[in-house]
């Protein structure tokens, strides 16, 4: 069970973060949900990537097992691109709370299908 351990917490964090997603309405709390569903890809990826008693890989004859360096690597560029994407992500919150005074999707929604409503001609 051990040794399945990453495993373990990669799938927790993955159906928490699609559950969150799914059956929140608020805007923000789905902007976390995706921010751990992103964090469980990123165990996913980096988790086969380390070998134990591996080290970087030098051409030594004295190192014989060598980790992979490239999963750490695109993580790296994953994380700074999910924080850019969190940070567009939070603006937009921003600006739609600064329109429709509200975060709520569904309370947005209903804003937008009375607009709609009130544009249509008779």
């Amino acid at each position: 069970m051990l040794e399945h351990f990453s495993h373990i917490v990669t799938v927790f964090l993955m159906v928490t973060g699609r559950f969150i997603v799914i059956a929140r309405g608020n805007l923000i709390k789905k902007l976390i949900g995706l921010s751990i569903l992103q964090t469980s890809v990123y165990l996913l990826y980096i988790a086969p990537g380390k070998l134990l008693g591996g080290t970087a890989p030098i051409l030594a004859p004295q190192f014989s097992i060598h980790s992979n360096p490239l999963p750490h690597v695109l993580i790296l560029t994953a994380i700074v691109v999910g924080v850019s994407t969190l940070a567009l992500g939070l603006a937009l919150a921003v600006r739609l709370r600064e329109a429709y005074d509200t975060i709520e999707e569904d309370e947005i929604l209903a804003l937008d299908h009375a607009a709609e409503l009130e544009d249509e001609p008779r």
